[in-house]
């Protein structure tokens, strides 16, 4: 593909933004326990591998070779780690809140608190979707370390370690099996690294072939991940490092769809959505700001003795609050750097950085 300008990347704006609304929808689905009932499970079933797509769009543009290693980690500890803690915080400040002072230790709202639940799993009571940013920066980290690292020479033979990533998933995979065993649920971090590296390979590949052919390949791909995943029940879950099914299913299904689903939006030069991309543009607020008050919700409700166990109304005026709450704040979060990891550096931003990810956009055929 011939370069020929940079643009803002619309197709994965739209691909975060989907992301993230499924999501939060899935976590409101889940406070109300209506995540088994109706078309919820199918469509689950049709967009497990959402989660992985981070992790494959990050790998897709960023270039960790770049820089020393103290100013990178210096960088993402600012970017990710600052808001997982403040966020982790703010959300743990709303649960303990609650579960102290409006509940008994007997009430099936609260979970019996425990300080080694963050040692355990990474996440906080009251925003556990913030694991996502520490395993995030695990993942960022060993990938930077791993592309520094110089090869081995054996003669005239150089070996890049970056090729033990293609064992990388079997080593989440069998992790799973031992019961997920590492600290702060580390374990599926080896499963992110690989979607790193898938994503720098699907840049490459996308980058030298023609847009017909991207289109072709990628329709390809997807017709291949919809045969697979109407035939078989394979999925993964991220946050908890489940392998559910046959390996090879999984990773092949995974590979397929958002290789094929990323490239057939960059090859068609998908406009701007307005809505979809909005939360896609700004994904960080949404993805850490959302659970706070969904946990806030879920403690106001039961402390007036109200049930959210299938109740539908409820996950109206549940899903309609965490939207526009997060729309509304999404302003005034990005301008409080250590709120949106949005801090500002006397280093001129990258594309991915700058724009969240502008893309080399390629000329006609």
């Amino acid at each position: 593909m011939a370069i020929e300008e940079k643009v803002r990347n619309h197709a994965f704006d739209f691909l975060c933004g989907v992301c993230i609304i499924r999501m939060m929808m899935r976590h409101a689905m889940e406070t109300c326990q209506l995540h088994h009932a109706g078309f919820w499970p199918g469509l689950l079933h049709w967009t497990f591998f959402f989660m992985s797509f981070f992790f494959f769009k990050a790998g897709y543009f960023n270039k960790t070779v770049q820089g020393n290693t103290a100013d990178f980690l210096k960088k993402k500890s600012k970017q990710l780690l600052v808001p997982y803690i403040i966020w982790g915080v703010l959300g743990s400040i709303v649960y303990c809140g609650f579960a102290l002072f409006f509940f008994d230790a007997n009430s099936p709202t609260v979970k019996h608190i425990t300080l080694e639940h963050l040692w355990q799993t990474s996440s906080f009571y009251g925003n556990g979707p913030c694991w996502f940013l520490y395993c995030f920066f695990m993942a960022y980290l060993a990938m930077h370390l791993i592309c520094k690292c110089p090869p081995l020479r054996l003669g005239k033979l150089k070996l890049h370690l970056y090729w033990i990533v293609l064992g990388f998933p079997f080593v989440s995979y069998y992790l799973f099996l031992q019961d997920n065993p590492l600290i702060l649920s580390l374990n599926n971090v080896f499963w992110g690294i690989s979607l790193f590296f898938l994503g720098r390979a699907w840049h490459w590949v996308l980058d030298h072939i023609r847009k017909s052919t991207a289109i072709a390949v990628s329709l390809l791909l997807l017709v291949g991940f919809i045969v697979m995943n109407a035939l078989t029940t394979e999925w993964y879950d991220m946050g908890g490092n489940l392998w559910k099914g046959n390996f090879y299913i999984i990773v092949t299904k995974i590979t397929l769809a958002i290789c094929g689903l990323s490239g057939l939006l960059l090859s068609i030069k998908m406009p701007r959505i307005p809505v979809i991309n909005y939360i896609g543009q700004h994904s960080m607020v949404f993805f850490v700001a959302h659970y706070p008050l969904l946990t806030l919700y879920k403690m106001l409700r039961s402390t007036f003795k109200h049930s959210l166990r299938g109740q539908w109304d409820d996950l109206v005026i549940l899903s309609l609050l965490i939207f526009v709450f997060c729309f509304w704040i999404v302003p005034y979060v990005e301008k409080v750097p250590w709120l949106s990891g949005r801090f500002r550096s006397s280093v001129r931003p990258t594309p991915e950085e700058a724009a969240d990810g502008a893309v080399q956009q390629p000329q006609n055929d």
